[in-house]
């Protein structure tokens, strides 16, 4: 186990309630956005990250998004019966289906796009570039320190 340090408390535990509160109101922002466009969380993330990542697999996404493969299916099956997401076979491993959004995803794709830019500017407003580039820094070292302890690894 790590040694704590007593004087890092003081500023460690503020900084990771801020962070997870932060995380959770930002989320809720985005929520309240794209429900106009009938999204869920769970719908509108998903997206997001096929949008960006598009040919995954089932288990794949599910590993992105944090959640169990099983739980992914229902979401699936939701978004393909609104014909948004299609499931291919995969080139890789025939167990496997990756998944591709479809055509008639595309404008809701762009609407989420601009219903997010829009946001971030809106949350993000008055924080200059350079306290940007220094939070990103950070929050991506919190990550890599966060993918290694999750990995197993005390590094």
């Amino acid at each position: 186990m790590m040694q704590i340090d007593p004087d890092k408390i003081e500023l460690q535990e503020p900084f990771a309630r801020s962070l997870a509160a932060s995380s959770r109101m930002w989320r809720r922002h985005l929520d309240l956005r794209f429900r106009d466009l009938g999204l869920s969380q769970a719908r509108w993330n998903a997206l997001f990250e096929l949008s960006r990542n598009e040919a995954v697999t089932q288990v794949e996404l599910a590993h992105t998004l944090g959640i169990e493969a099983a739980t992914l299916v229902r979401l699936l099956d939701g978004l393909e019966g609104a014909g948004l997401i299609e499931r291919r076979p995969s080139a890789e491993d025939r167990r496997a289906k990756t998944l591709h959004l479809t055509e008639a995803a595309s404008p809701l794709i762009v609407r989420m796009k601009e219903i997010s830019a829009a946001s971030r500017a809106e949350i993000l407003e008055g924080i200059s570039e350079q306290e940007l580039r220094i939070a990103t820094k950070v929050l991506s070292r919190i990550a890599t320190r966060l993918e290694i302890l999750s990995n197993g690894q005390n590094g």
